[in-house]
């Protein structure tokens, strides 16, 4: 076959999941500097900063869809080199293991952070927090199970061939594929923000639509890639203009479509860019790449922590900001540092158990 062959790796969207690892990070610590902190359980500042309201507001709409994206396009990959029962064994250790850790024990150790910010007894608690993604991943590879073995079995064939050629022929084609994403935004309630994904069934029906056109994405090979890559600058421009329009004239709360187009127009645009410059290995990818999964895990424990410790010296709040920053991520590579040394803590947080460490 002369498509592209997707059982090489692709380095542009190892990046693409770093970079979008990174961007939650960043989000979650502008969180603190926001009015409604304390009531997602995060340390709140006594100072806000608004205009971090900004860029929030930037990275809500792509940081998770991104993400969803990208785990559809890892399952794809997954299946190439897999039985079905050591892919469903493998994503139950990857995904499940820990997330039943990360809600028994990392979760717990954050909120009693939290509850001693505010010096409220800390009642133990099982709860999935920042870790939903990995229960909605999980649901998802079970939903979906039959159908990605179907698509695998018939990506060879004459009817993904004539979706390739037809996109090699029509690459402006790539843009029907928007229909469903933008089609469940009619749904979502008026008095609902675009961007509530955690616990909430519109979050659930976005992700799941994001995770299948990720995994079609890589299935349907170089033809879907090259057209993405064309034409990223046009959907660059066009998510920044509806994102002018968003923040400027509708204060943030344009119709829902409208937004799911602006969403998807970042997301193009990040596949079409990686695409041309990121596809290339590294040694910051390499280490990146595996340090990126536990440091998501851990990253809110020296998020409240930080801000517990720091927040009490009343300093300007952009000097808390930073430091802030610097605390969780420092404290969160320390803490992977640690945790790929121990073999026994590996899969816990989602890590391949190799016999010999570096």
């Amino acid at each position: 076959m002369s498509h592209y062959d997707n059982s090489n790796r692709r380095y542009d969207i190892d990046w693409l999941r770093v970079i979008a690892i990174g961007v939650l990070l960043l989000f979650h610590i502008m969180v603190i500097f926001q009015l409604y902190a304390k009531q997602l359980e995060f340390v709140q500042s006594p100072d806000p900063l608004e205009i971090l309201l900004v860029p929030m507001s930037l990275f809500g709409v792509m940081r998770i869809p991104l993400l969803f994206f990208v785990s559809g396009m890892g399952v794809y990959f997954s299946l190439q080199k897999r039985t079905w029962q050591q892919f469903l064994g493998e994503r139950t250790l990857r995904i499940l293991v820990p997330l039943i850790f990360g809600t028994a024990v990392i979760v717990p150790i954050q909120l009693y952070i939290f509850a001693e910010f505010y010096s409220n007894e800390f009642i133990y608690k099982v709860d999935v927090h920042h870790l939903w993604f990995l229960l909605n991943i999980y649901m998802y590879v079970l939903w979906f199970f039959a159908l990605f073995y179907f698509f695998k079995e018939v990506t060879e064939n004459k009817y993904f061939d004539y979706v390739r050629s037809f996109l090699k022929k029509y690459p402006l084609a790539i843009y029907l594929f928007i229909i469903p994403y933008v089609i469940q935004a009619f749904f979502i309630p008026a008095d609902r923000w675009f961007t509530q994904f955690y616990d909430s069934g519109v979050g659930l029906i976005l992700g799941a639509i994001a995770f299948l056109l990720g995994f079609i994405f890589v299935a349907i090979g170089e033809s879907f890639w090259k057209a993405v890559s064309k034409y990223k600058y046009y959907s660059l421009i066009l998510a920044f203009i509806i994102f002018l329009i968003r923040i400027f004239i509708y204060k943030g709360r344009i119709a829902h479509p409208i937004t799911a187009v602006e969403s998807i127009m970042w997301i193009y645009a990040s596949l079409g860019l990686g695409y041309r410059f990121l596809n290339r290995p590294g040694k910051a990818l390499s280490y990146l790449s595996k340090a990126a999964y536990p440091i998501y895990i851990v990253h809110m424990i020296f998020l409240n922590l930080g801000g517990f410790i720091i927040l009490p010296f009343n300093l300007n709040p952009w000097l808390s900001f930073i430091l802030i920053i610097l605390f969780t991520f420092v404290g969160s590579f320390v803490s992977y540092e640690i945790i790929r040394r121990i073999i026994l803590l590996r899969p816990l947080f989602g890590m391949k158990i190799k016999r010999r460490l570096m």
